[in-house]
């Protein structure tokens, strides 16, 4: 494997469908991968050091990332209708938040930029403090009272009501409702250093990879559930069928519109570092 490419993604259902075929060698002409799994929270700290040549981050990393790795237009995750959510004890409205402490799995992701843009917009005054914790602290911080609110991701979607908890606002509903765009997740990063053909074969095999899945689903259940940490093989199913879409295919006008959309807005509320002017552009 020492000629291989070195690629870290998450052992979550959605990359191990969109990657099975190149990671098992079946994609005609693509370099051989040497796989890392690690969830990613840990690959945007890698891309921050630079230590993988391919990697899956978060869309929120970007733009502290850009100037080493180049944006793949395919492999990546968007979605509609799975934004975070931001939970409370009782019932409320958004101007209740005003000077609240908030619990985030994250600073670096997308959840907490979108968590941030629609604070910006309906909490006067805005937030309290922010306190950031891992997501599966998140609920039984917010039933206990030890912080206000929380914002929840993945799973906790379906399950906060077991917590007694009330869902004061959906942040991907506001995100599609005020832009009309799809909610930029996951994307495929992978270093300027190996060259614009290189790169351009990169983004060649993972968009086979993708077509390779959907043409074949039986052949990447094994590596799926294998890797789906006792997934059941139906929600697997579920999470492939909304993660993997179009924009995993080919990130399109819409896509890169929306990561645009996102990270200017961000850049704008200070959030992040402002995108150079060809920051997104590939090859």
């Amino acid at each position: 494997m020492s000629d291989a490419l070195k690629i870290a993604y998450s052992p979550c259902p959605n990359d191990t469908f969109v990657f099975h075929a190149w990671a098992h060698g079946k994609v005609p002409g693509a370099p051989a991968l040497d796989v890392t799994f690690a969830d990613i929270d840990i690959t945007n700290g890698m891309a921050e050091r630079g230590e993988f040549d391919i990697l899956k981050v978060s869309y929120a990393v970007l733009p502290w990332v850009l100037e080493e790795y180049a944006l793949l237009p395919c492999g990546g995750a968007l979605g509609r209708g799975c934004g975070p959510l931001v939970l409370t004890k009782e019932p409320g409205e958004a101007k209740d938040l005003a000077g609240r402490t908030v619990a985030v799995p994250s600073e670096r992701s997308t959840a907490y930029l979108l968590f941030r843009l629609w604070a910006a917009e309906e909490v006067p005054g805005g937030v309290g403090e922010v306190k950031v914790l891992p997501f599966d602290e998140i609920m039984p911080a917010v039933r206990d009272g030890r912080v206000d609110a929380g914002l929840v991701i993945h799973e906790a979607r379906f399950t906060y009501q077991n917590y007694g908890l009330s869902c004061l606002a959906d942040m991907g509903e506001h995100w599609e409702r005020t832009t009309g765009l799809p909610i930029p997740l996951g994307a495929i990063i992978a270093k300027r250093s190996l060259g614009a053909e290189r790169l351009r074969e990169l983004a060649v095999a993972a968009r086979e990879s993708v077509r390779m899945a959907w043409d074949d689903t039986e052949a990447s259940r094994a590596y799926v559930l294998e890797h789906a940490q006792e997934m059941d093989p139906a929600v697997a199913d579920q999470h492939i069928g909304l993660y993997v879409n179009e924009f995993t295919a080919d990130l399109g006008e819409n896509g890169y519109a929306a990561v645009r959309g996102l990270l200017t807005r961000a850049a704008a509320e200070g959030l992040v570092p402002p995108l150079g002017r060809d920051a997104l552009s590939f090859g």
